[in-house]
């Protein structure tokens, strides 16, 4: 059962790093679940406070994901039809063929949704879509960054219980 947990749990941290990207997926709630999965092993010793601590800073940044990418568009004058675009761009992006799509997909995305948004003005458009672009950036390093870390720390709580798990 403990190398289930294992697998499932590592999974789990790596699909987390995915979230980072991926809007439909929380990254470091995803990678927290991982931890879980961790501790909730016979070799692992449960550590309230260890499994706490990450969990709030998940949801930190979970809420952090949803504010973030709106002050970046409404710093440069963007609308919510940027932000829609960013995400709808991201998605395109992920799925093409392009290298590094999502990033240009995100920018293209936000840029189209501005220009729906009000079509006259193309400089305020791209303005405002580099805000929506920026705040989309700002979010998404900053739940890689937190995803990464849990995975590191499962990794080193997994080597550091190994002969325990593997029994």
């Amino acid at each position: 059962m403990d190398i289930f947990l294992l697998i499932a749990g590592f999974i789990l941290t790596i699909v987390g790093i995915a979230g980072s990207f991926l809007p439909v997926l929380p990254g470091p709630i995803t990678s927290w679940l991982g931890l879980l999965l961790l501790y909730l092993t016979k070799a692992v010793p449960m550590s309230y406070t260890f499994l706490g601590i990450t969990l709030v800073i998940s949801i930190i940044i979970w809420v952090l994901d949803y504010i973030i990418p709106s002050m970046g568009t409404k710093k440069f004058g963007g609308s919510k039809y940027g932000a829609i675009g960013t995400t709808i761009g991201l998605i395109i992006g992920l799925i093409s063929p392009i290298p590094l799509g999502f990033v240009i997909g995100a920018f293209l995305g936000a840029l189209v949704g501005e220009l729906i948004h009000d079509n006259k003005d193309i400089k305020k458009a791209i303005k405002a879509a580099f805000g929506s672009f920026l705040g989309f950036l700002a979010s998404t390093t900053l739940k890689f960054i937190v995803s990464i870390i849990f995975v590191g720390l499962f990794i080193s709580k997994a080597i550091e219980h190994w002969n325990l798990i593997i029994r």
